[in-house]
């Protein structure tokens, strides 16, 4: 099978985050409610954020530049190791992540949110706006998590992922 051809992509901001370091921090947006952080964007992509306000919560799509990439990993809410594309796991081809915050209020191009999971400088590739009757899906079948999720509330990240 041919290589695909690369993909080019830009930052339109950064994450400023209490987090330097990824030990220790919360693995979900979920885990961590109340952590905050403050996306900086940059000036050319100002104009993007009329009208952000908004919106109470945002996807924010970024760069895991400080994470591996691997195929199988055993993710933090596990013992077991799987298919990375099973898990949630920043270790995973391309390094990307998705992040569900809180939007709590724009200052000029500084959005500040809470339930921050990033390490500070993290790339941010863009932004959605998360919007329950697009988004939310019922379901039942949800894998290895139906156990994994108890872990959750008390799981912080560690070197794993390295």
């Amino acid at each position: 099978m041919p290589q695909p051809s690369p993909i080019e992509v830009h930052a339109i901001g950064v994450v400023r985050s209490p987090f330097k370091t990824t030990t220790g921090m919360p693995i979900q947006t979920v885990a961590a409610a109340g952590a905050p952080a403050c996306l900086d964007v940059f000036p050319a992509y100002a104009a993007g954020l009329r009208d952000i306000e908004g919106f109470e919560y945002l996807f924010l799509i970024t760069h895991l530049h400080q994470a591996t990439e691997k195929l199988e990993v055993i993710p933090f809410m596990d013992t077991q190791s799987h298919g990375v594309f099973a898990t949630r796991a920043p270790a995973r081809p391309n390094r990307l992540g998705l992040s569900i915050v809180r939007l709590l209020r724009v200052e000029g191009n500084c959005l500040h949110f809470e339930g921050n999971d990033m390490l500070d400088g993290t790339p941010v590739l863009d932004i959605k706006p998360y919007v329950p009757a697009l988004d939310v899906r019922s379901t039942a079948r949800i894998g290895w998590f139906e156990q994994g999720l108890a872990k959750l509330p008390t799981t912080l990240s560690d070197d794993r992922m390295r």
